[in-house]
């Protein structure tokens, strides 16, 4: 957390709490929802600035029930996950990389839906990887030992047997399904959090 956001919660120890002002996306973009997009249930403007993404990417954390914020000074701003905490992209240089910039190198468990979207845990970061990325890591899918094609993962992906493994760095990568309405109660997070 930057120095002047701590300063700020010590000069203003209770300011209000803000919610539903701000979202990230499923791509890993942070969205600002004013009160026609909250009525409206719509995204919201995608912010483009590079010094106001770092200080959001920066100042992101989440409280002890699962609620997700960015601490703006003095101020909690609660996001809407579209998602889920953190959205992962792929990197040649460093494997996957998370929408706030820090690298994941390593990944304990692929999760997959029944509609095929991918998530990835590393310790305590659950990341879902940008649909735009998901091919390239369907080539690196392995069932009992074998490249996966299409064909087999569908089959596995609507509760086919064998193990589905992801070859990664070097590593084999257990893979398990998940129902995709399941991950905020798996994973305590929450979604869309409330005052």
């Amino acid at each position: 957390m930057d120095d002047i956001v701590k300063q700020a919660m010590a000069k203003w120890p209770n300011v209000p709490h803000c919610y539903g002002w701000l979202a990230l996306d499923a791509r890993g973009g942070w969205r600002m929802r004013d009160e026609a997009a909250q009525q409206a249930n719509a995204a919201g403007d995608k912010l483009n600035n590079p010094t106001l993404l770092g200080f959001i990417n920066r100042n992101y954390a989440h409280d002890d029930a699962g609620r997700w914020y960015f601490q703006n000074g003095p101020q909690r701003v609660y996001v809407n996950l579209e998602a889920t905490p953190y959205i992962a992209r792929t990197d040649p240089a460093q494997g996957l990389v998370l929408h706030t910039g820090a690298a994941l190198s390593d990944i304990e468990r692929l999760y997959l839906t029944e509609a095929g979207v991918a998530v990835v845990q590393a310790g305590e970061v659950i990341a879902q990887l940008d649909d735009r990325d998901v091919a390239q890591l369907f080539e690196m899918l392995e069932l009992d030992g074998q490249p996966a094609g299409d064909e087999a993962l569908m089959r596995w992906l609507e509760g086919g047997d064998g193990a589905l493994t992801l070859r990664w760095r070097g590593q084999a990568v257990p893979v398990e399904r998940i129902p995709g309405d399941g991950m905020p109660q798996r994973f305590g997070f929450v979604p869309a959090p409330g005052a």
